[in-house]
């Protein structure tokens, strides 16, 4: 098990159902020692409001010693990368995942998807490409793989993709996995979780990257110090509070 988690919800997306207390809850149980919280982008229908986003600034850095982040999955909007995190909410934000939902980013084709994708990575914006695997949305992965490494930004395992949601999206999980290795990028995984209960939940994400091969030094979850040096480097942004992670 690796101790940190870079994707899930909380009651704030109406759609989960659990509170960030519950998440520290079981992180404390389950040895997640840092976690971020990225609710909805404000365009999802059943999103917070952007003054949710804003306010994340008064949470508290570390909780019961466990380090928490501030995070949004924001939606990709068109083919220029546009995201719905903009302006005041990008000073807040520790840590940006942005991905492709139906509401916002009507499905198309593969070339448009491809496009998309690798403009809101070259945006400099976005830290993690969120269930890039999804096959309702196919991208030409070889090509996003290596705009991936060329920008550095991580592209996702999502656990849930191989449990409740996404289905069908194995294949292009473990084509993701392979052009990521080859392409010399980095992964992070994801349990989207939307109840505290499956927090750090890696199950699938282990799974296929041991079977493609794929390098844990290039995993982003291994160790929060690997996690917080790479949006260090990023963002060129040290959070003090977390020098002792």
């Amino acid at each position: 098990m690796y101790p940190v988690d870079l994707h899930m919800h909380t009651v704030a997306s109406t759609h989960a159902y659990s509170t960030l207390h519950d998440y520290v809850f079981h992180a404390k149980q389950n040895g997640i020692k840092l976690f971020a919280i990225t609710d909805h982008g404000p365009d999802m229908a059943d999103a917070p409001h952007y003054w949710h986003f804003i306010n994340m600034k008064i949470w508290p850095r570390v909780i019961d010693g466990v380090g928490v982040l501030r995070g949004i999955e924001a939606n990709i909007k068109n083919t220029q990368g546009d995201i719905d995190c903009t302006g005041p909410m990008l000073d807040v934000m520790d840590l940006i995942v942005a991905g492709f939902h139906e509401p916002v980013f009507p499905p198309a084709d593969k070339a448009t998807h491809t496009e998309a994708m690798i403009a809101a990575m070259a945006s400099g914006q976005v830290h993690i490409i969120s269930h890039p695997g999804n096959p309702k949305f196919p991208v030409d992965i070889p090509a996003i793989a290596e705009a991936a490494a060329r920008y550095d930004v991580a592209l996702e395992i999502n656990n849930s993709s191989f449990t409740t949601s996404r289905v069908g999206s194995e294949p292009n999980c473990r084509a993701v996995a392979a052009a990521v290795r080859d392409a010399g990028g980095r992964l992070a995984f994801g349990s989207d979780s939307h109840t505290a209960f499956t927090l750090g939940d890696f199950e699938h994400c282990l799974r296929i990257t041991k079977e493609v091969g794929f390098p844990e030094d290039r995993i982003l979850n291994v160790t929060p110090r690997r996690l917080l040096d790479f949006l260090e480097q990023r963002s060129g942004k040290t959070i003090a509070e977390f020098a002792d992670f």
